[in-house]
């Protein structure tokens, strides 16, 4: 069976799901909608940028040139980071504008490809290239944890291209039954085949345990001793509650003052360094840049509490990753979360805009080294019963099977 994965090509959760295709024996081709590298093995490659993805950059397909083009390259980087509340409404509007084009693109890519399924990792905008798929031939598509509750409702058109994606897709896969339950209020059909297994297709427990790395020791410097650690990974997004988290580190410090926060993937973050410096926060909050996988690994397995507090969610592969390194989970109280969170079991959910419901239970978490002792037994069989990777990957070579069959019938 020939895959064909509409993605964006530099995202770890593409990566990975490559991965899974690879384990699996399958052909797979790759047309990312953003540039990047080529991934070995692949049995095709395109680049093919879909609504204004191109301005945001990305490692070029090529060989970077002299270290001048890079720092171009990550300048334009923070200024996109930057301006992310301004861009991504602009994408919503402006995005009919590239499609057409993409869209005669991506059918001349279909006819080089030939592949016996089309998978879009996402409805915006992969998806929605995505329907100009003929209609023999099968689209599964995948839900991320805000597609529906933040995307699709922001535009009378993104309403309208979400509930076309999802009338057209074979079949579904998404990382939280929530998702599944939505997906049918817009347009997707009850009978039609479904996946419930997480975004990355699942947690590699070996690996994870085999792959645990430090930091470097220019950024391990960075890090005070302490007592506690408290990782936040998930960045600065349009949906995280980042001044929330960062008000909430000063009530969290009267009650245990020697934590130290750690922050992937917020150094340079224009708002995290304004709260770090407003708050007056020393070198207790650290913020790092974008770590490899088995650097942030290394991170959970260290921190005692993981804070990741949005508005929007699924199931993100931070969370599931916080709880197999056995890091307590501090998340937003969102009904695709209480599919893996039992309030004071195995985490506690938040008011996301509340700084003081933050700190209250990061300080609860503190206070109770049994109770994250007791969460840590809990998550190992939790992820091993519900995510393990081996598991998931039958799964979703049974889908795929499942997605051709209806359409061949």
């Amino acid at each position: 069976m020939h895959i064909l994965l509409v993605a964006d090509g530099r995202s770890p959760i593409t990566l990975r799901w490559l991965d899974n295709l690879r384990e699996l024996g399958l052909t797979f081709s790759l047309v990312s909608t953003f540039p990047c590298p080529p991934p070995p093995d692949s049995a095709h490659f395109a680049v093919l940028p879909v609504a204004f993805s191109g301005l945001t950059g990305g490692q070029a397909v090529s060989s970077a040139g002299a270290g001048g083009g890079k720092a171009a390259t990550s300048a334009r980087r923070r200024w996109v980071a930057g301006l992310r509340r301004i861009l991504l409404p602009l994408r919503y509007r402006l995005a009919p504008l590239s499609l057409p084009r993409s869209a005669r693109r991506y059918r001349q890519a279909l006819a080089a490809i030939q592949p016996d399924v089309v998978h879009a990792l996402r409805i915006p905008f992969e998806g929605i290239l995505a329907l100009a798929t003929p209609q023999d031939l099968p689209l599964a598509v995948s839900i991320w944890g805000n597609d529906l509750t933040l995307h699709a409702p922001a535009t009378p058109q993104m309403s309208r291209w979400t509930r076309a994606v999802l009338q057209r897709a074979d079949g579904l896969h998404a990382d939280a039954a929530r998702d599944l339950r939505l997906a049918r209020a817009w347009g997707f059909a009850q009978e039609r085949p479904s996946l419930l297994i997480p975004t990355s297709g699942g947690i590699d427990l070996q690996r994870m345990q085999k792959g645990l790395q430090p930091l470097p020791g220019e950024l391990e410097a960075r890090i005070p001793p302490h007592q506690w650690m408290v990782i936040n990974p998930r960045g600065v997004r349009a949906y995280t509650c980042t001044a929330a988290f960062f008000q909430s580190i000063p009530l969290v410090l009267q009650h245990h003052p020697h934590t130290v926060f750690v922050c992937p993937a917020m150094q340079g973050e224009q708002e995290a360094e304004k709260w770090k410096r407003r708050l007056n926060l020393d070198e207790r909050v650290v913020l790092l840049p974008s770590l490899p996988q088995t650097q942030l690994w290394g991170l959970f397995a260290r921190s005692a509490v993981s804070v990741s507090v949005t508005t929007h969610d699924g199931t993100p592969n931070t969370l599931l990753e916080a709880m197999a390194c056995g890091s307590f989970p501090v998340a937003g109280d969102l009904e695709s979360l209480r599919e893996w969170i039992t309030p004071g079991v195995n985490g506690l959910l938040v008011e996301g805009h509340k700084a003081d419901s933050i700190a209250a239970a990061v300080v609860q978490a503190l206070s109770s080294p049994q109770l994250l002792q007791q969460a840590a037994e809990f998550h190992r069989r939790l992820i091993a019963e519900r995510a393990e990777v081996q598991q998931m990957r039958l799964r979703l070579k049974e889908f795929y099977d499942r997605v051709v069959q209806r359409v061949k019938a």
